[in-house]
């Protein structure tokens, strides 16, 4: 039972949480940048190259043969996950750097004083007071 309890008590604790949080939006970013790439950034790529899809683009190694399926290195797929890949780690790089320049301004901003201690008071009254004699 105290496994099951260790479980529970790492499972709830906020880093477990925030990262499947994270997974999931993640995911749903992921199909946003394929997007991106292969229906917006592509397809201009593809006319400045002279029509050419880079998803179709491949090196057939075997042709097919009747039921056999052609052996195919698919290094126009490899590009489009590529142009994927740079696309996500600059967005990312972009938002962590914005989190860290905002965690950077909460940190710089002044605290303010801590209060005087009534000892520090005290001293004060006194001081003033034979200052005033």
């Amino acid at each position: 039972m105290s496994m099951l309890k260790e479980f529970k008590e790492f499972a709830m604790k906020g880093n477990v949480v925030d990262m499947a949080v994270g997974i999931i939006i993640g995911g749903a970013f992921g199909k946003i940048v394929s997007s991106l790439v292969n229906d917006v950034i592509m397809p201009p790529i593809g006319v400045l190259t002279g029509g050419m899809d880079f998803s179709k683009m491949g090196l057939t190694i075997k042709e097919a043969v009747g039921d056999e399926e052609a052996v195919v290195i698919a290094y126009g797929q490899f590009i489009n996950h590529t142009i994927n890949f740079l696309i996500v780690a600059a967005s990312i790089f972009v938002l962590v750097k914005a989190m860290n320049s905002m965690k950077k301004k909460e940190e710089e901003k002044p605290a303010a004083p801590p209060k005087p201690s009534k000892e520090e008071v005290l001293l004060t009254e006194i001081r003033d007071a034979l200052r005033a004699k």
